[in-house]
């Protein structure tokens, strides 16, 4: 009973390791691309005419 536990809480562990580590990459990536994105806006800002 008890091995039968310890093995499902490995396999959850492991699963929130990997959904941890992809949702921190997705969070990196989305942030610096916009940072670059505004970055481009400020530097066409004289361009914009409203």
């Amino acid at each position: 009973m008890e091995e039968k536990i310890y093995k499902t809480l490995s396999g959850s562990g492991a699963l929130n390791i990997a959904v941890g580590v992809v949702v921190l990459v997705t969070g990196i990536v989305s942030g610096t691309l916009l940072i670059i994105g505004g970055a481009k806006l400020l530097a066409g800002k004289s361009k914009i005419l409203f």
